[in-house]
């Protein structure tokens, strides 16, 4: 089934993933319209997808998804959501009523808005974090969405996306003003890299001020699978073209679905070596100091943070949670999704540790400058 004539509205168009699925989205399919929505959309973005548009309009929507009427307004004679904006904070550093306000006010918004507008499937960016690792640090191996596991969601950010994620299940099957009803579904991608990545560009500024050693934050057993961002925007696109099929919708609809891919699995930090190891960086050989340590050392920092906080608003560098979701095995299969929406990873692990590889190394030299000059 594909999204011939639809109108698709993209939240959080100019980001990481975003960019790259309104990429896809012009490749594959002939779309009438193609809406980019976020805080600001770049000309320069606009320019770069001239070249691959074909026919399909492309409409910049700049504004605040928290803002009701804004969000209507972009909804209007759309036919399909995906749902990718949100804030990314599992340091805590952001206000909790902001992490709200954006991750589940804006969703909520966007439901209410779908509804009011008439559109028919909503897409939505979920996490691996709304599944834990818990504050136990109890491993998930190969897990699926049957796997039975007791969270205990400690990061705000976790606890927002759980939350909009909820709100988008339950929305499905809502009718909808003209007749009709809402199909929607969730994607829980693994840990996305790839071009853009701006979390791999801090591990790799943090490895220049370490004279080329990356840091080690994560035991080297504590196994994980991320996913490259080519494959999160082929599942994105392969769950529109399911909640559009008449046949498919019922049993797509309401339900989550993990993206992974073919990318080994290693740790957090083994991962950033393997990438930037032909960058000619190292890697520490042990954590900086023991893990039980490091947990002593969180808790300290947190509690003098805490303490602080009446009078100054202070962000400890590391917290227990993000300890234990660096240093905890969480891994989760594909197999639902390739079996129900159609998926396959489109990118091999070689292809995308290359191109992954190729985008570092052409941001290594204004890495090594911008340095230098602090």
């Amino acid at each position: 089934m594909s999204l011939l004539g639809d109108v698709c509205l993209v939240t959080g168009a100019c980001g990481f993933l975003g960019r790259r699925l309104v990429k896809l989205l012009l490749e594959e399919e002939k779309t009438a319209e193609i809406r980019l929505l976020d805080k600001q959309v770049q000309l320069q973005l606009l320019q770069s997808l001239e070249g691959c548009k074909g026919d399909t309009k492309l409409t910049a929507f700049e504004g605040d998804i928290r803002d009701a009427n804004f969000v209507r307004k972009a909804c209007r004679g759309a036919s399909v959501v995906f749902h990718i904006a949100s804030i990314i904070d599992v340091t805590d550093a952001v206000e909790p009523s902001e992490l709200y306000g954006v991750n589940v006010k804006g969703t909520q918004l966007l439901l209410e808005a779908c509804i009011q507008e008439n559109v028919g499937s909503f897409i939505y960016t979920s996490t691996i974090e709304v599944m834990g690792p818990n504050p136990r640090g109890e491993p998930i191996v190969n897990g699926d969405e049957d796997t039975v596991y007791q969270s205990s969601l400690k990061f705000n950010y976790s606890k927002t996306k759980k939350e909009a994620e909820d709100r988008t299940l339950q929305a499905h099957g809502e009718p909808l003003r003209t007749g009709g009803r809402l199909a929607t579904c969730a994607l829980r991608p693994m840990y996305i890299y790839g071009e853009g990545c701006r979390f791999l560009l801090g591990h790799m500024s943090d490895g220049i001020r370490n004279n080329d050693v990356l840091y080690r934050m994560s035991l080297p057993e504590a196994l994980v699978n991320p996913v490259y961002v080519g494959n999160v925007a082929v599942g994105h696109l392969q769950a529109a073209r399911s909640l559009k099929d008449p046949l498919k919708r019922d049993t797509v609809g309401g339900k989550f679905y993990f993206i992974s891919d073919d990318t080994p699995h290693v740790s957090y930090s083994d991962f950033n070596h393997v990438v930037m190891a032909p960058l000619g960086f190292g890697i520490q050989k042990n954590l900086l100091v023991p893990l039980r340590l490091f947990y002593i050392f969180c808790f300290f920092m947190e509690t003098v943070c805490l303490m602080l906080r009446p009078f100054i608003h202070l962000v400890p560098p590391l917290n227990r949670q993000l300890l234990t979701m660096l240093n905890t095995p969480f891994s989760f299969s594909y197999q639902k999704a390739k079996r129900v929406l159609g998926y396959e990873p489109r990118f091999s692990w070689e292809e995308a540790r290359r191109s992954t590889m190729e985008w570092l190394a052409s941001n290594l030299p204004a890495e090594r400058e911008r340095i230098a000059l602090r």
